[in-house]
Protein backbone atom coordinates (compact mmCIF):
# COMPACT_ATOMS: atom_id res chain seq x y z
CA UNK A 1 0.00 0.00 0.00
CA UNK A 2 2.80 2.14 1.17
CA UNK A 3 4.47 1.46 -2.26
CA UNK A 4 1.74 2.36 -4.02
CA UNK A 5 1.12 5.78 -2.62
CA UNK A 6 4.50 6.83 -3.03
CA UNK A 7 4.16 6.08 -6.89
CA UNK A 8 1.14 8.18 -6.53
CA UNK A 9 2.95 11.01 -4.97
CA UNK A 10 5.65 10.48 -7.47
CA UNK A 11 2.91 11.39 -10.35
CA UNK A 12 1.41 13.70 -8.37
CA UNK A 13 4.53 15.77 -8.01
CA UNK A 14 5.45 15.05 -11.88
CA UNK A 15 2.13 16.90 -12.98
CA UNK A 16 2.74 19.36 -10.67
CA UNK A 17 5.82 20.48 -12.34
CA UNK A 18 4.47 19.95 -15.89
CA UNK A 19 1.10 22.15 -14.91
CA UNK A 20 4.29 24.85 -13.59
CA UNK A 21 5.39 24.21 -16.73
CA UNK A 22 2.41 25.09 -18.40
CA UNK A 23 1.99 28.40 -16.64
CA UNK A 24 4.97 29.39 -17.74
CA UNK A 25 4.43 28.72 -21.65
CA UNK A 26 0.93 30.08 -21.86
CA UNK A 27 1.00 32.98 -19.30
CA UNK A 28 1.43 35.93 -21.46
CA UNK A 29 -0.85 34.01 -24.12
CA UNK A 30 -4.02 34.54 -22.13
CA UNK A 31 -5.93 36.92 -19.68
CA UNK A 32 -5.30 37.14 -15.92
CA UNK A 33 -5.79 34.63 -14.13
CA UNK A 34 -6.40 32.00 -16.66
CA UNK A 35 -2.93 30.71 -16.35
CA UNK A 36 -2.52 30.14 -13.06
CA UNK A 37 -6.10 28.82 -12.62
CA UNK A 38 -5.48 26.43 -16.21
CA UNK A 39 -2.31 24.87 -14.35
CA UNK A 40 -4.19 24.50 -11.08
CA UNK A 41 -7.32 22.67 -12.72
CA UNK A 42 -4.88 20.10 -15.06
CA UNK A 43 -3.61 19.20 -11.22
CA UNK A 44 -6.39 18.84 -9.69
CA UNK A 45 -8.08 16.59 -12.82
CA UNK A 46 -4.77 14.89 -13.25
CA UNK A 47 -4.63 14.21 -10.00
CA UNK A 48 -8.27 12.90 -9.26
CA UNK A 49 -8.97 14.87 -6.06
CA UNK A 50 -12.08 16.78 -5.64
CA UNK A 51 -13.35 19.31 -3.42
CA UNK A 52 -16.72 19.46 -1.02
CA UNK A 53 -17.32 23.43 -0.14
CA UNK A 54 -19.02 24.34 3.13
CA UNK A 55 -20.07 28.14 3.75
CA UNK A 56 -20.16 30.82 0.90
CA UNK A 57 -17.44 32.63 -0.56
CA UNK A 58 -17.80 36.27 0.19
CA UNK A 59 -17.56 38.02 -3.49
CA UNK A 60 -16.28 41.34 -1.91
CA UNK A 61 -13.01 39.72 0.29
CA UNK A 62 -9.80 41.01 -0.36
CA UNK A 63 -7.58 38.79 1.41
CA UNK A 64 -8.27 34.92 2.15
CA UNK A 65 -6.52 33.09 5.35
CA UNK A 66 -6.04 29.85 4.74
CA UNK A 67 -4.72 27.52 7.06
CA UNK A 68 -1.79 25.26 5.20
CA UNK A 69 -0.91 21.83 5.04
CA UNK A 70 -0.05 20.36 1.89
CA UNK A 71 1.59 21.46 -1.46
CA UNK A 72 -1.86 20.86 -3.23
CA UNK A 73 -3.13 24.18 -0.76
CA UNK A 74 -2.71 26.66 -3.51
CA UNK A 75 -4.41 24.53 -6.38
CA UNK A 76 -7.53 23.33 -4.10
CA UNK A 77 -8.09 27.21 -3.63
CA UNK A 78 -7.14 28.59 -7.27
CA UNK A 79 -9.94 25.70 -8.14
CA UNK A 80 -12.71 26.82 -6.00
CA UNK A 81 -12.25 30.64 -6.34
CA UNK A 82 -12.63 32.72 -9.56
CA UNK A 83 -10.65 35.53 -8.10
CA UNK A 84 -7.47 36.66 -9.12
CA UNK A 85 -5.56 35.72 -6.47
CA UNK A 86 -2.14 37.35 -5.35
CA UNK A 87 -0.13 34.72 -2.96
CA UNK A 88 2.10 36.09 -0.27
CA UNK A 89 5.07 33.49 0.14
CA UNK A 90 8.76 33.42 1.43
CA UNK A 91 11.27 35.26 -0.23
CA UNK A 92 13.62 32.43 -0.51
CA UNK A 93 10.88 30.24 -2.72
CA UNK A 94 11.12 33.77 -5.43
CA UNK A 95 14.63 32.80 -5.98
CA UNK A 96 14.70 28.54 -6.69
CA UNK A 97 15.05 27.98 -10.53
CA UNK A 98 11.70 27.68 -12.72
CA UNK A 99 9.61 27.76 -9.53
CA UNK A 100 11.01 31.53 -9.12
CA UNK A 101 9.63 32.20 -12.34
CA UNK A 102 6.28 30.66 -11.99
CA UNK A 103 5.24 32.44 -8.96
CA UNK A 104 7.14 35.65 -9.91
CA UNK A 105 4.95 35.77 -13.70
CA UNK A 106 2.10 35.91 -11.23
CA UNK A 107 2.70 38.75 -9.68
CA UNK A 108 2.76 36.75 -6.12
CA UNK A 109 4.83 39.10 -3.07
CA UNK A 110 7.75 38.05 -1.46
CA UNK A 111 8.12 38.52 2.05
CA UNK A 112 11.26 38.32 3.70
CA UNK A 113 11.03 37.37 7.73
CA UNK A 114 12.41 39.62 10.40
CA UNK A 115 13.12 42.88 8.29
CA UNK A 116 11.71 46.02 8.44
CA UNK A 117 12.53 46.92 4.74
CA UNK A 118 10.81 43.80 3.56
CA UNK A 119 7.81 44.98 5.63
CA UNK A 120 7.52 48.29 3.61
CA UNK A 121 7.69 46.19 0.46
CA UNK A 122 5.19 44.01 1.36
CA UNK A 123 2.33 46.50 1.81
CA UNK A 124 3.40 48.38 -1.33
CA UNK A 125 3.26 45.25 -2.98
CA UNK A 126 0.06 44.40 -1.31
CA UNK A 127 -1.51 47.45 -1.82
CA UNK A 128 -0.22 47.36 -5.76
CA UNK A 129 -1.97 44.09 -6.47
CA UNK A 130 -5.65 44.88 -4.51
CA UNK A 131 -5.17 48.13 -7.19
CA UNK A 132 -5.05 45.60 -10.03
CA UNK A 133 -8.47 44.10 -8.87
CA UNK A 134 -6.54 41.29 -7.14
CA UNK A 135 -7.54 39.20 -3.92
CA UNK A 136 -4.57 38.83 -1.35
CA UNK A 137 -4.19 35.15 -0.65
CA UNK A 138 -2.00 34.22 2.79
CA UNK A 139 -1.38 30.93 4.81
CA UNK A 140 -0.74 32.68 8.51
CA UNK A 141 1.07 30.20 9.61
CA UNK A 142 3.61 30.89 7.68
CA UNK A 143 4.92 27.18 6.60
CA UNK A 144 3.17 24.09 6.39
CA UNK A 145 1.69 22.30 9.29
CA UNK A 146 0.71 18.94 8.53
CA UNK A 147 -0.70 18.10 12.11
CA UNK A 148 -3.99 18.75 13.35
CA UNK A 149 -2.82 21.95 15.47
CA UNK A 150 -2.44 25.41 13.41
CA UNK A 151 0.96 27.19 13.94
CA UNK A 152 1.03 30.56 15.67
CA UNK A 153 -0.12 33.13 12.99
CA UNK A 154 2.74 35.86 11.58
CA UNK A 155 2.29 38.85 11.87
CA UNK A 156 1.83 39.90 7.90
CA UNK A 157 -1.60 39.11 7.36
CA UNK A 158 -2.50 41.44 10.34
CA UNK A 159 0.11 44.50 9.56
CA UNK A 160 -1.68 44.43 5.87
CA UNK A 161 -5.19 44.61 6.30
CA UNK A 162 -5.15 46.48 9.57
CA UNK A 163 -3.47 49.45 7.12
CA UNK A 164 -5.91 48.86 4.13
CA UNK A 165 -8.94 48.08 6.20
CA UNK A 166 -9.52 44.82 4.30
CA UNK A 167 -12.31 42.19 3.78
CA UNK A 168 -11.31 39.55 5.64
CA UNK A 169 -12.63 35.98 4.51
CA UNK A 170 -10.51 32.77 6.91
CA UNK A 171 -10.72 29.50 4.72
CA UNK A 172 -10.45 26.05 6.76
CA UNK A 173 -9.03 22.99 4.68
CA UNK A 174 -9.36 19.87 6.23
CA UNK A 175 -6.00 17.37 6.18
CA UNK A 176 -4.97 17.85 3.10
CA UNK A 177 -1.83 16.57 4.05
CA UNK A 178 -3.88 13.06 4.19
CA UNK A 179 -3.81 13.61 0.63
CA UNK A 180 -0.39 14.70 -0.49
CA UNK A 181 2.30 15.01 1.44
CA UNK A 182 5.79 16.45 0.46
CA UNK A 183 7.71 15.31 2.98
CA UNK A 184 6.59 11.86 3.61
CA UNK A 185 6.56 11.07 -0.34
CA UNK A 186 2.81 10.14 -0.23
CA UNK A 187 -0.41 11.00 -2.48
CA UNK A 188 -3.81 9.36 -2.93
CA UNK A 189 -6.59 11.23 -4.41
CA UNK A 190 -9.81 12.12 -2.71
CA UNK A 191 -12.51 14.80 -1.37
CA UNK A 192 -10.84 17.69 0.25
CA UNK A 193 -13.19 19.58 2.00
CA UNK A 194 -13.17 23.32 2.29
CA UNK A 195 -15.19 25.59 5.29
CA UNK A 196 -15.73 28.74 4.09
CA UNK A 197 -15.89 31.08 7.10
CA UNK A 198 -17.73 34.39 7.62
CA UNK A 199 -15.71 37.66 6.07
CA UNK A 200 -15.08 40.82 8.19
CA UNK A 201 -13.59 44.26 7.89
CA UNK A 202 -10.14 44.03 9.75
CA UNK A 203 -9.98 46.49 12.59
CA UNK A 204 -6.74 48.02 13.50
CA UNK A 205 -8.31 49.16 16.78
CA UNK A 206 -8.63 45.37 17.80
CA UNK A 207 -4.81 44.06 18.29
CA UNK A 208 -6.02 40.39 19.30
CA UNK A 209 -8.01 39.97 16.40
CA UNK A 210 -5.58 38.00 14.30
CA UNK A 211 -5.46 35.25 17.38
CA UNK A 212 -8.79 35.46 18.05
CA UNK A 213 -9.58 33.83 14.37
CA UNK A 214 -6.21 31.25 14.92
CA UNK A 215 -8.61 29.75 17.67
CA UNK A 216 -11.56 30.14 15.87
CA UNK A 217 -10.46 28.11 12.33
CA UNK A 218 -8.98 25.72 15.10
CA UNK A 219 -12.00 24.87 16.49
CA UNK A 220 -14.15 25.00 13.18
CA UNK A 221 -11.20 22.42 12.24
CA UNK A 222 -11.54 20.00 15.07
CA UNK A 223 -15.47 20.39 15.29
CA UNK A 224 -15.32 18.69 11.61
CA UNK A 225 -12.65 16.72 12.53
CA UNK A 226 -14.83 14.77 15.35
CA UNK A 227 -17.65 14.80 14.13
CA UNK A 228 -16.65 13.46 10.27
CA UNK A 229 -15.22 10.10 10.45
CA UNK A 230 -13.77 10.12 6.97
CA UNK A 231 -10.91 13.07 8.02
CA UNK A 232 -9.79 10.66 10.26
Amino acid sequence: MKIFAHISWLFATIIIFVCLTILILIFHLVPEPLAPKISAWIVRLSTFFSTEIEGKEDENTQMFLINHQSDLDIAVMETITKKNLAWVAKKQLFDIPFFGLAIKLAQNIPVQRESKTSLIKLLRDAKHRLSLGKTIAIFPEGTRSPKEKMLPFKSGAKIIADKYGLIVQPVVFMQTSKYYNLKNFYYKPGKIKVIFLDSFVADKKNKEWLNDLRKKMQKVYDDELANNPSHR
